[in-house]
């Protein structure tokens, strides 16, 4: 089959690889229907130092099951489940408090031998706690949508809900890149009424006003402080969603936050420090956020995809095959696209 493997940064090649077969009675095998280009897969792609073996690449995907271990009840070939971006045995002491991230028994796509997302078939470890059923055709108009479920739209609910927003609360969204748009239509369902949106390029922030954001701030760094700061009466915002993960990104989100109130983070960490002095501690902040465990939200979130009553798979700009997948990494590179869906 092929599969995606990166060799280092701006090198990425679809490949002939092995199929994948069932090796533990908890295994399935899934044919990949959709899967996609992650915002977090641009760091190796910037930065990857160069390897000879490579390594497997993409965490999103939903397909049809087209074998199941012994140890799998409920689930048969030709289901078509979505899986979240880390695989979990889900019923762990850490699953069982909402962090799939933290299985005991769990792990991540394309590495130790267990395949990537963005190749034409996967082995899915711990089949029985990943995978979730999807009660739709393969060939519905919802699949984008719900493909988000595997980890962006997770991951901007993610930041809202760590940070804590409600109808009564204030929000700064930073980033104007998939997760952060994810963001803003995440505080959008759970009620707030002003969101600020601060980013700088026009199509996806028009995009983010369709999700919900009241404002746009371009400015960045002190002078988008200042602007945010302007429209907030001079006291920031109730919660600040930090959905970039450079250390700007951070600062600016401290730099915004009402006193009392808490920064969600869950842009991949390109920063090894976070401002957290005597001033915050004055201020009374919280900081809070991380991975999403995707797996915990998917079923709150499904019913709203289902019935259409959000969108977050209008994120997706452009759609390629697998060949075009290596154009399709430096599209996103180059700002050309917001998020790229990969179709068979």
């Amino acid at each position: 089959m092929l599969a995606t493997i990166m060799y280092g940064a701006g090198d990425v090649r679809m490949e002939t690889v092995p199929d994948p077969v069932l090796r533990q009675p908890t295994d399935a095998v899934v044919r990949v229907v959709a899967s996609c280009i992650c915002g977090s897969d641009l760091w190796p792609f910037g930065s990857m130092p160069r390897s000879e073996q490579g390594r497997r690449m993409g965490h999103e995907f939903l397909g049809v099951v087209e074998d199941v271990g012994t140890a799998v009840p409920g689930f048969q070939v030709g289901d078509l489940v979505l899986a979240p971006f880390v695989w979990a045995d889900n019923t762990c002491d850490f699953c069982r408090e909402g962090l799939q991230t933290s299985c005991r028994h769990g792990g991540g796509w394309g590495v130790d031998g267990v395949d990537g997302g963005q190749g034409e078939a996967v082995r899915v470890p711990q089949a029985q706690g990943t995978l979730v059923k999807l009660p739709v055709a393969v060939d519905s108009e919802l699949l984008p949508s719900l493909l988000t479920l595997s980890d962006v739209f997770c991951t901007g609910h993610h930041a809202a809900v760590s940070a804590g927003v409600n109808p009564r609360t204030t929000v700064t969204v930073i980033g104007d890149g998939a997760v952060g748009l994810c963001a803003v239509l995440a505080a959008r369902r759970l009620g707030a009424e002003r969101i600020i949106l601060a980013g700088r390029h026009k199509d996806r922030t028009d995009l983010g006003r369709e999700f919900g954001a009241t404002d746009v701030v371009a400015e960045r760094g002190e002078e988008g402080v200042a602007a945010v700061r302007e429209l907030t009466g001079g006291d920031g915002t109730h919660a600040v969603l930090e959905c970039v993960g450079t250390q700007a990104a951070v600062d600016m989100a401290i730099d915004i936050v009402r006193d009392g109130g808490t920064v969600g983070r869950v842009g991949a960490a390109q920063y090894r420090q976070v401002p957290f002095g005597f001033d915050t501690f004055l201020r009374n902040i919280t900081i809070t956020g991380g991975v999403a465990p995707a797996r915990a939200y998917i079923e709150e979130l499904l019913p709203d995809v289902m019935e259409g009553n959000i969108e977050p798979g209008r994120v997706f700009d452009r759609t390629i095959g697998f060949e075009e997948v290596p154009a399709g990494y430096q599209a996103m590179a180059d700002r050309e696209s917001l998020k790229v869906l990969i179709r068979p």
